[in-house]
């Protein structure tokens, strides 16, 4: 019960690690508003664990005001939020990406970080503490080929991990990223460009550890990141990888 007592928002939190991550929050006691494009989803995960569900488009700043107001008129305060929604564009030569692909990924990606900092922050600032957990990728740290603007995002979502740390913690504000490799979500098969056998192999003979992050990984990651555990814990990037970085 590490989290017993504190509010939770978690975007894509209907499916993938977003749904791991709500499942061990309510596990540890939160109470967790499960934020999500999909709304049927959502209302699965809600269900299951007595949450919460918000329809959302975490690139639209109506959409992202309208959750953070949902989330504090529902619990008070919202001692926590996980940036976790994402999408990829499929493998390709960089200069091959759609505009319009580009401009998704880095709408979901890179500008929802933005717009749930602009609504999020001062309500956290106003209570004095707050953990904001963005949910980046090994592709931040270590990119693979052809997913250029994929990784370029989460490299992007690292570093403004590590300035809002810094500029956040004199408003006893903490601020951290995961950074998962490629997991059973799914997301999986357009990180691949298709889903076989022989990919998968390809993939996980980059992973020392011999396996791809679960939903339970990452779970497990941010709860200890978002519980009064780590409270001398801000701006690191922790990678949940199997050693895929080293």
């Amino acid at each position: 019960m590490r989290l017993e007592g504190k509010s939770a928002v978690v975007t894509g939190g209907g499916s993938g690690f977003g749904a791991g991550i709500c499942r061990k929050f309510a596990e540890e006691g939160a109470r967790v508003m499960v934020a999500d494009i999909n709304m049927d989803a959502a209302q699965g995960i809600a269900d299951e664990i007595g949450g919460t569900a918000f329809d959302v488009d975490v690139a639209s700043a109506a959409g992202v005001e309208a959750m953070i107001q949902a989330a504090l008129k529902t619990f008070g305060t919202v001692d926590i939020l996980v940036n976790n929604a994402g999408i990829t564009h499929f493998p390709m030569p960089l200069e091959e990406v759609p505009e319009e692909e580009f401009d998704r990924v880095m709408a979901v990606n890179v500008k929802s970080v933005y717009l749930t900092a602009r609504h999020m922050v001062p309500a956290m600032k106003a209570a004095g503490s707050g953990v904001i957990l963005n949910i980046a990728s090994t592709a931040g740290i270590s990119p693979r080929p052809k997913l250029n603007w994929y990784n370029a995002s989460k490299g992007w979502m690292i570093t403004a991990t590590k300035t809002m740390a810094v500029e956040l913690a004199p408003a006893g504000i903490r601020v951290n990223a995961l950074c998962p490799v490629a997991g059973e979500t799914p997301l999986l098969a357009t990180f691949m460009g298709e889903d076989t056998p022989q990919m998968r192999e390809k993939f996980l003979s980059t992973i020392p550890l011999g396996r791809f992050s679960t939903p339970r990984d990452m779970g497990n990651a941010a709860a200890f990141l978002c519980s009064d555990e780590a409270s001398m814990i801000t701006g690191v990037a922790l990678e949940v990888d199997g050693g895929r970085c080293i």
